[in-house]
């Protein structure tokens, strides 16, 4: 008889599905052997490289975080192989579910390298959140994915305290995920997160774009920097040659066919476009969250279509919410661009096109509205906390032409 893969034993037993109590349940079914019985028994599955007892410590130091993310909505009572969620509770009446996924990319190898992994977190959950509020959906809940060679405790307890950090920001609730130590997987204290969200829209407030009119004014809202897209162009740029730091030869060994040694700098070296900042805290500044913001603008009415600027930059993603017959004519001098992008297009000589078709460039979200709300709106975002600029306006679009007319680039970014 075949046995089972080895991950197979261990998600089950590291399984994190939970309950508003948070009552997480880890290997019920796990006998513990006597010493005499295990030495008896010859190979243990930590000799395999799979660590039980650092996956219930894990599950335990997260209890907290996650009981800190319940909202209304999330059902009590409930076992631990899976999570329920009531949308009646939470409000809805003929709600529509919205469900996204998305991960931190190669972001993540800063993190490892450094060792600072409280951050990332927040961007897993900011990438697919930010996702969901784009068609009016006020996110409800999240799942994550925790995949490592070796699982590190307190690595995995700053990760999943980022995750709830990120949950709390945008009013959504941890009810779940997915702890996988997997040996010879990835090497050594290598990680990979994924996340899993679930919103709800009522039927007749979904953004879908067919709103958009020719005149609509395009309200720009200001990134937090890099957030969680284009990293591994940043890592050609910047080099992932991280003088002393805690994994330098693994990543050297690891990278050094795919990067580009410009900067030379270390990542505890003081960040060139960022004063009072070493490199790797400028380059792990976590992804804005939007949630909030951008539900109290559709609530206050006006707003047409949301366009989450992530890979691909303002080029490619403000079309996929415009129709076929509009254009975006957007001027980039109209927002402060933030000093790392500058950096980088120096630093990398990236031309002004590939810029804007790879990076946010300093707007995290575009907002289409009607131009007679714009400043209504505008008032609406900064009282929320955001930093809004109107960077264009909405214009006919000829056959065969481009979505995003961007004018200036050049002299905003050069």
């Amino acid at each position: 008889m075949q046995s089972a893969p080895k991950w197979v034993c261990f998600t089950f037993c590291a399984q994190v599905f939970t309950t508003l109590s948070r009552q997480f349940q880890c290997g019920v079914a796990i006998r513990r052997r006597n010493p005499r019985e295990a030495a008896i028994s010859g190979a243990s599955y930590k000799d395999a490289g799979v660590d039980i007892d650092a996956g219930n410590a894990l599950v335990e130091a997260i209890k907290n975080d996650a009981k800190s993310t319940t909202r209304a909505g999330v059902a009590s009572g409930l076992g631990g192989f899976g999570a329920m969620f009531d949308l009646k509770a939470a409000g809805f009446k003929d709600p529509i579910l919205v469900a996204g996924t998305d991960g931190v990319g190669t972001k993540l190898k800063i993190a490892i390298s450094t060792g600072e992994h409280s951050t990332v977190g927040i961007d897993l959950v900011a990438m697919c959140v930010n996702d969901l509020v784009v068609q009016g959906a006020e996110p409800l809940f999240f799942l994550d994915y925790y995949a490592t060679g070796k699982l590190n405790v307190q690595a995995g307890k700053a990760i999943v305290s980022g995750i709830a950090e990120g949950c709390r920001q945008s009013g959504c609730a941890l009810i779940g995920g997915e702890t996988a130590e997997m040996p010879g997987m990835y090497a050594g204290g290598d990680y990979d997160l994924a996340g899993f969200c679930v919103g709800a829209v009522e039927r007749d407030q979904i953004l879908t774009g067919d709103k958009v009119n020719e005149g609509d004014v395009i309200l720009g809202l200001a990134s937090n920097g890099l957030h969680s897209n284009g990293f591994s162009l940043v890592r050609k740029v910047v080099s992932d040659s991280v003088i002393g730091g805690p994994a330098d030869t693994r990543l050297q060994a690891a990278v050094r066919d795919h990067i580009v040694d410009k900067a030379r700098l270390a990542y505890n070296a003081e960040a060139p476009f960022a004063s009072g900042q070493t490199l790797g805290e400028a380059l792990l500044a976590p992804t804005r969250i939007y949630v909030k913001s951008c539900l109290a603008a559709i609530r206050a009415g006006g707003v047409h279509a949301l366009s989450h600027i992530t890979g691909g930059g303002v080029l490619e993603n403000i079309p996929r919410v415009l129709p076929n017959t509009l254009a975006a004519e957007i001027d980039a001098t109209r927002w402060e661009t933030p000093e790392v992008f500058r950096w980088l297009q120096s630093e990398g000589n990236i031309a002004a096109e590939e810029m804007a078709r790879t990076f946010n460039c300093g707007v995290g979200m575009a907002v289409v509205v009607d131009a007679s709300q714009a400043q209504v709106l505008k008032v609406v975002f900064e009282s929320e906390g955001e930093t809004v600029y109107e960077i264009g306006r909405i214009v006919s679009r000829p056959d065969g032409n481009d979505g995003v007319i961007l004018n200036n680039a050049e002299q905003a970014w050069g």
